[in-house]
């Protein structure tokens, strides 16, 4: 008799293979048989219309201090997510001298923007190593798998002080002792190394994150001491400026130390086909696995978030009014009048998001061009017709008149919408086509992070709903391919043998999805972090169940009080 057995399920395994209809039995946390009609369980579970996926593998998210006191991992275990990989882009919060706790926060809470407020208050600090964090982390239980990697800006820190947090080079004494501590941190666990190079990356203070101009010495340094540790993932957030010396750096690791190389990879507007050039690159150079988005990153605005009027005196006085109040305010004529009237300055974080690092401000109306209503249900692919500028057409009235108006609308619930990468054509083709290349994984959905402007957890269940069934603009992506590409493909790149699979005797982590149902809600802004800080999030439907080593760990959406999941220390064998 089996634990478990789910029936008459559309079987999805993960391998790209195409879907067949059986039943999938479970003994323990593993997969005990798959297909054709198997015998009696302790738990029989009807599956017949929906379909049975693996859990999904989200490869990079920013959940390095929620993790200390959240144990389900919200929004990305509402999400069908059972594995997440973390210490991305090189932030994070280990090695720490007790002396730099304030100042990783900071660097986080600038790069990632999580309210420091909320970290500060809810990271019970309990670590000063790497290996000390791994073993604070995999003391607890939780609602899905964490694996963490080592960011390079708290090792920089660590090891230089406040010469490493001014991003000076490193001497070779400095080097040596930065691979040391990478090579005991892969030993003790670490999935892989994190390093950030892009100037868009900066601390609540502006300054750029610690390693952003380190030489490709220290970087090849650090790699060798990886290799020598077993291997791992050497993640890149880069704005591979220069292109071709970015590249050669990432070659030479691969070559020398064996590590795979992942980062990210997305079509920005100043050089439209570089993405391109990246991915022939990756075809010619074994090792090298562009990261694309799901869903590319966008910035979400609204009032109880930031907003193109939020730096207004006029808006100023009303800002710390409960909602309802200010919506009443600002809907006055002689208020919004007086808003309309001014310049103020734009938001710095909304600047920095919305229009590059070093990119001349255009004009009101240019901006608003590429500014959408989201709308309810939110539509993340949205035609011209839904820009503000073509809104305010309809209306009669300034593209920044319509854009304060929209914002009050739903009781001042509304969502205003900006993609900022993949969408030069003003449509999706090209995130479409970088996810299909063989030799991209997908990543990038930041689950934990960029709280108050970008709410891209929810990016898994946005390709089932979306590319998958509903994408009418453009061709779509079928559901098999879907599947593997955020269980097997993302759980491989980290070594992961054990998951990402329906197949006898690996890890029965499982999603069951009703894929007529799966759709995504409007987001929501809530105050739920320590110190009553604010995150956006965003639910999910169409998830019957969430299975995590044999356990089911959520049901029509709901916790079920399970809490299987664990630290992943290293590569995990099938």
């Amino acid at each position: 008799m089996y634990d478990i057995v789910i029936r008459n399920a559309l079987i999805i395994d993960g391998s790209g293979a195409p879907a067949s209809h059986g039943d999938v039995a479970v003994n323990g946390d593993r997969i005990a048989a798959v297909g054709g009609k198997l015998g009696t369980a302790r738990r029989e579970i009807d599956a017949h219309g929906l379909a049975l996926a693996p859990g999904w593998v989200d490869v990079h998210t920013h959940y390095d201090g929620q993790a200390t006191w959240d144990k389900l991992l919200t929004p990305s275990c509402w999400h069908g997510v059972t594995t997440a990989v973390m210490g991305n882009c090189g932030v994070g919060f280990a090695p720490a001298h007790p002396s730099k706790h304030d100042w990783l926060i900071g660097l986080m809470e600038g790069v990632e923007d999580i309210p420091g407020t909320a970290l500060a208050e809810g990271i019970q600090w309990g670590w000063e190593s790497f290996p000390e964090y791994l073993d604070v982390l995999d003391s607890e239980s939780r609602a899905l798998d964490l694996a963490a990697q080592v960011p390079h800006a708290a090792v920089r820190a660590y090891v230089m002080g406040e010469a490493g947090a001014t991003d000076v080079d490193a001497n070779a004494e400095q080097r040596a002792a930065m691979a040391r501590l990478v090579g005991e941190a892969v030993r003790a666990g670490a999935v892989g190394f994190s390093t950030s190079r892009t100037v868009l990356h900066r601390s609540i203070d502006g300054a750029v994150v610690p390693g952003t101009n380190a030489d490709a010495l220290e970087l090849v340094t650090i790699a060798d001491a990886m290799g020598e540790a077993g291997g791992a993932v050497f993640e890149v957030a880069s704005d591979l400026a220069p292109e071709q010396d970015e590249l050669a750096w990432m070659d030479h690791i691969i070559d020398r130390a064996g590590c795979k190389v992942t980062f990210a990879c997305v079509q920005n507007d100043d050089d439209p086909t570089q993405w391109r050039r990246l991915l022939a690159h990756a075809e010619r150079r074994p090792g090298i696995f562009p990261q694309v988005a799901i869903r590319p990153p966008g910035v979400l605005m609204c009032l109880e978030g930031t907003h193109p009027f939020t730096g207004r005196p006029s808006y100023r006085t009303l800002a710390h009014l409960p909602l309802a109040a200010r919506v009443a305010e600002m809907r006055k004529p002689e208020v919004r009048a007086a808003i309309l009237a001014e310049t103020g300055p734009r938001p710095a974080r909304l600047l920095r998001l919305l229009f590059m690092e070093g990119k001349a401000m255009q004009s009101p109306v240019r901006d608003y061009e590429r500014i959408f209503v989201l709308g309810t249900p939110p539509e993340y692919e949205p035609a011209p017709e839904r820009s503000v500028v073509a809104v305010a057409a309809r209306r009669g009235v300034s593209a920044e008149a319509a854009a304060y108006d929209l914002l009050l609308e739903n009781d001042g619930r509304n969502f205003l919408y900006s993609p900022l990468f993949n969408y030069a054509a003003g449509n999706y083709d090209v995130a479409r086509e970088m996810m299909l290349h063989p030799n991209t994984v997908l990543g990038i959905s930041d689950g934990g992070a960029h709280c108050g402007m970008i709410c891209d957890a929810s990016a898994p269940t946005y390709l089932l709903q979306h590319f998958v069934r509903d994408r009418a603009r453009g061709p779509r992506i079928g559901l098999e391919q879907a599947v593997k590409m955020q269980t097997r493909d993302t759980a491989l790149l980290y070594g992961f043998a054990d998951r990402g699979l329906i197949a006898p005797g690996l890890r029965a982590d499982l999603n069951l999805i009703d894929l007529e149902r799966i759709a995504l809600p409007s987001p929501e802004m809530v105050y739920d972090l320590p110190a009553a800080g604010q995150r956006l999030i965003q639910r999910a439907s169409g998830y019957q169940l969430t299975m995590l080593r044999g356990q089911v760990t959520f049901e029509q959406g709901e916790h079920t009080g399970a809490l299987p999941g664990r630290l992943v220390r290293g590569r995990q064998l099938a």
